[in-house]
Protein backbone atom coordinates (compact mmCIF):
# COMPACT_ATOMS: atom_id res chain seq x y z
CA UNK A 1 0.00 0.00 0.00
CA UNK A 2 1.13 3.08 -0.88
CA UNK A 3 1.21 5.11 2.28
CA UNK A 4 -0.93 9.03 1.62
CA UNK A 5 -0.21 9.49 -2.09
CA UNK A 6 -1.77 12.93 -2.69
CA UNK A 7 -1.25 15.29 -5.76
CA UNK A 8 1.93 17.40 -4.17
CA UNK A 9 3.80 20.74 -6.47
CA UNK A 10 6.64 18.50 -8.11
CA UNK A 11 9.63 19.86 -9.71
CA UNK A 12 12.01 18.55 -12.54
CA UNK A 13 15.25 20.36 -14.28
CA UNK A 14 13.05 22.34 -16.03
CA UNK A 15 9.17 21.91 -15.51
CA UNK A 16 7.12 22.71 -12.89
CA UNK A 17 4.14 19.83 -12.20
CA UNK A 18 1.42 21.74 -10.85
CA UNK A 19 -1.56 19.51 -9.29
CA UNK A 20 -4.68 19.67 -11.43
CA UNK A 21 -6.43 22.94 -10.88
CA UNK A 22 -10.26 23.52 -12.79
CA UNK A 23 -8.62 27.04 -13.73
CA UNK A 24 -6.24 25.66 -16.11
CA UNK A 25 -8.96 24.18 -18.78
CA UNK A 26 -9.06 26.95 -20.27
CA UNK A 27 -5.53 26.86 -21.33
CA UNK A 28 -5.10 23.25 -21.46
CA UNK A 29 -7.73 22.92 -24.19
CA UNK A 30 -5.58 25.06 -26.54
CA UNK A 31 -2.91 22.51 -25.39
CA UNK A 32 -5.00 19.77 -26.09
CA UNK A 33 -7.02 20.69 -29.20
CA UNK A 34 -4.67 18.75 -31.70
CA UNK A 35 -6.92 15.39 -32.72
CA UNK A 36 -3.17 13.81 -33.57
CA UNK A 37 -2.87 13.26 -30.17
CA UNK A 38 -5.99 10.80 -30.04
CA UNK A 39 -4.10 8.67 -32.90
CA UNK A 40 -3.43 5.96 -30.60
CA UNK A 41 -5.87 6.30 -27.57
CA UNK A 42 -9.15 7.31 -29.84
CA UNK A 43 -11.40 9.86 -28.55
CA UNK A 44 -11.45 13.35 -29.88
CA UNK A 45 -10.06 17.37 -28.34
CA UNK A 46 -12.49 18.37 -25.66
CA UNK A 47 -14.26 21.73 -25.13
CA UNK A 48 -12.76 23.96 -22.61
CA UNK A 49 -16.16 23.47 -20.90
CA UNK A 50 -16.22 19.95 -21.49
CA UNK A 51 -12.93 19.82 -20.20
CA UNK A 52 -13.65 21.68 -17.36
CA UNK A 53 -16.39 19.33 -16.37
CA UNK A 54 -14.20 16.31 -17.11
CA UNK A 55 -11.57 18.14 -14.36
CA UNK A 56 -14.47 18.51 -11.88
CA UNK A 57 -15.00 15.24 -11.78
CA UNK A 58 -11.22 13.94 -11.70
CA UNK A 59 -11.14 16.43 -8.88
CA UNK A 60 -13.77 15.21 -6.69
CA UNK A 61 -12.36 11.85 -6.76
CA UNK A 62 -13.50 8.03 -7.38
CA UNK A 63 -15.83 6.67 -5.55
CA UNK A 64 -13.27 3.58 -4.22
CA UNK A 65 -11.76 5.08 -0.74
CA UNK A 66 -9.09 3.16 -1.61
CA UNK A 67 -8.04 4.59 -4.92
CA UNK A 68 -6.25 8.36 -5.52
CA UNK A 69 -6.74 9.99 -8.84
CA UNK A 70 -3.56 12.12 -9.17
CA UNK A 71 -3.09 14.83 -11.58
CA UNK A 72 -0.75 17.63 -12.79
CA UNK A 73 -0.20 20.11 -15.48
CA UNK A 74 2.75 20.33 -16.69
CA UNK A 75 4.45 24.15 -17.09
CA UNK A 76 7.57 25.20 -18.82
CA UNK A 77 9.49 27.08 -16.18
CA UNK A 78 11.22 29.45 -18.44
CA UNK A 79 8.51 30.41 -20.39
CA UNK A 80 5.32 29.79 -17.97
CA UNK A 81 3.27 27.75 -20.94
CA UNK A 82 1.53 24.61 -19.84
CA UNK A 83 2.98 22.12 -22.25
CA UNK A 84 1.08 18.94 -21.12
CA UNK A 85 -0.07 16.33 -17.97
CA UNK A 86 0.93 13.58 -16.27
CA UNK A 87 -1.10 11.89 -13.60
CA UNK A 88 -1.41 8.50 -11.24
CA UNK A 89 -4.13 6.37 -10.74
CA UNK A 90 -3.06 4.34 -6.82
CA UNK A 91 -4.36 1.49 -5.50
CA UNK A 92 -2.89 -0.67 -2.90
CA UNK A 93 -1.46 -2.66 -4.89
CA UNK A 94 0.27 -0.44 -8.02
CA UNK A 95 0.21 2.49 -9.44
CA UNK A 96 -0.60 3.20 -13.02
CA UNK A 97 1.02 6.64 -14.52
CA UNK A 98 0.34 8.25 -17.87
CA UNK A 99 1.26 11.22 -19.81
CA UNK A 100 0.17 13.39 -22.88
CA UNK A 101 2.09 16.60 -24.08
CA UNK A 102 0.83 18.80 -26.54
CA UNK A 103 2.03 19.11 -30.31
CA UNK A 104 3.64 21.58 -29.83
CA UNK A 105 5.91 20.95 -26.93
CA UNK A 106 6.61 17.06 -28.43
CA UNK A 107 9.96 16.01 -29.16
CA UNK A 108 11.82 18.03 -26.05
CA UNK A 109 11.58 15.10 -23.65
CA UNK A 110 9.12 16.86 -21.35
CA UNK A 111 7.07 13.90 -21.03
CA UNK A 112 10.20 11.55 -20.23
CA UNK A 113 11.28 14.61 -17.43
CA UNK A 114 7.50 14.68 -15.90
CA UNK A 115 6.82 10.80 -15.95
CA UNK A 116 10.22 10.29 -14.64
CA UNK A 117 9.68 11.98 -11.82
CA UNK A 118 6.70 10.69 -10.86
CA UNK A 119 7.69 7.16 -10.84
CA UNK A 120 10.54 8.50 -8.55
CA UNK A 121 7.93 9.81 -6.47
CA UNK A 122 6.08 7.03 -6.52
CA UNK A 123 9.10 4.59 -6.12
CA UNK A 124 9.95 7.11 -2.59
CA UNK A 125 6.47 5.97 -1.55
CA UNK A 126 6.47 2.68 -1.43
CA UNK A 127 4.85 2.03 -4.53
CA UNK A 128 5.14 -1.69 -5.43
CA UNK A 129 4.01 -1.95 -8.84
CA UNK A 130 4.39 0.74 -11.15
CA UNK A 131 2.38 0.55 -14.90
CA UNK A 132 1.25 2.07 -17.90
CA UNK A 133 -0.61 0.99 -20.95
CA UNK A 134 1.31 2.38 -24.39
CA UNK A 135 -0.02 1.43 -27.71
CA UNK A 136 2.52 -0.98 -30.09
CA UNK A 137 3.08 1.68 -32.46
CA UNK A 138 3.44 4.92 -30.22
CA UNK A 139 7.06 4.42 -30.09
CA UNK A 140 7.50 8.12 -28.60
CA UNK A 141 5.19 6.70 -25.39
CA UNK A 142 7.09 3.34 -25.38
CA UNK A 143 10.50 5.49 -25.10
CA UNK A 144 8.82 7.77 -22.14
CA UNK A 145 7.99 4.37 -20.53
CA UNK A 146 11.29 3.33 -20.61
CA UNK A 147 12.78 6.34 -19.57
CA UNK A 148 10.26 6.27 -16.30
CA UNK A 149 12.03 2.57 -15.43
CA UNK A 150 9.19 0.50 -16.96
CA UNK A 151 9.88 -2.38 -19.43
CA UNK A 152 7.40 -4.24 -21.35
CA UNK A 153 5.59 -7.00 -20.57
CA UNK A 154 3.67 -9.87 -22.86
CA UNK A 155 0.21 -8.61 -21.58
CA UNK A 156 -2.23 -6.80 -22.91
CA UNK A 157 -5.14 -4.90 -22.53
CA UNK A 158 -7.49 -2.88 -24.91
CA UNK A 159 -4.58 -3.76 -27.40
CA UNK A 160 -2.11 -1.83 -25.37
CA UNK A 161 0.97 -3.27 -23.83
CA UNK A 162 1.18 -3.34 -19.95
CA UNK A 163 4.81 -1.73 -19.02
CA UNK A 164 5.87 -1.90 -15.62
CA UNK A 165 8.87 -1.71 -12.75
CA UNK A 166 8.62 -4.24 -9.31
CA UNK A 167 10.07 -3.31 -6.70
CA UNK A 168 12.46 -5.61 -5.68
Amino acid sequence: MIPAFTTVPLRTARLDLEPLRLDHAPEMAVVLADPALHAFIGGAPLSEPELRARYARMLAGPADPGTAWCNWVLRLRETGAAVGTVQATVTGGAAEIAWVTGSAWQGRGFAKEAAGALAGRLRSLGSPVILAHVHPDHHASAAVASAAGLAPTEEFEDGERRWEWRAA
